[in-house]
């Protein structure tokens, strides 16, 4: 599990950006069609899911809520949880009807087995890859047998330090982890996977993007 020290030191940054995150990534989904794409794919699949296709989808790492409202348009029943209260704060602003919940994604309060689903949406790339097993088996567990997780991350091998982001002091590092062993460490917590996607870098990004989607076996 990530340290209390780290979590607090990401918590701290995402507060101090989290109204200039929220104005930049406006429409940031508009100009990504293969993101849309895995996330309808997501939700198709949630939505299908026999006995689950009613359950509730959890957006761990929601930020400014962007997603959760995207995922809500797509016909699920979908809510937030942050790490930031700053990032909650905006999204319950910006989103009034859904709700949005702080709290520590490696850690929910949420009972086990009742989610239809839970999208990581690069809310990963700040964990380092040795302690993702601990966070995919919550993921895990909060899943119901048959739903499904969908992981975006940055898809490489490497660490950046970053000390400025979205006009504001930050600390934080940030972990590219190769595809291979995203899907291993979710096998590894019992999420099977179902499809990857990785796709190049759009123009205002560096490196290529990935996606998985891996799901609880009944």
């Amino acid at each position: 599990m990530e340290s209390t020290s780290h979590l607090n030191t990401v918590r701290v940054s995402y507060d101090a950006v989290a109204t200039d995150y929220a104005q930049l990534l406006i429409g940031e989904l508009e100009r990504r069609p293969l993101d849309r794409a895995m996330l309808a794919a997501f939700a198709e699949y949630v939505r299908a899911d026999g006995p689950n296709g009613g359950r509730a989808v959890a957006d761990l790492g929601c930020g400014p809520g962007r997603v959760t409202a995207h995922l809500d348009g797509l016909g699920i029943r979908a809510f937030g949880v942050d790490l930031s209260p700053a990032m909650v704060a905006v999204a319950r602003r910006t989103y009034p009807g859904l709700r949005f919940e702080v709290g520590s994604m490696g850690a929910l309060d949420i009972a086990d087995g009742v989610l239809g689903g839970v999208l990581a949406w690069y809310s990963i790339v700040h964990t380092p890859p040795s302690e993702l097993p601990p966070l995919f088996a919550e993921f895990a567990r909060v899943l119901a047998p048959g739903g499904y997780a969908l992981i975006a991350f940055k898809a490489g091998d490497r660490q950046l330090r970053l000390e400025h982001a979205y006009g504001h002091p930050v600390d934080l590092d940030v972990y590219w982890t190769p595809p291979e062993l995203i899907a291993a460490l979710l096998a590894g917590a019992g999420l099977t996977e179902t499809a990857r996607l990785v796709r190049e870098p759009g123009a205002d990004e560096k490196s290529p993007q990935g996606f998985l989607l891996a799901r609880k076996l009944p």
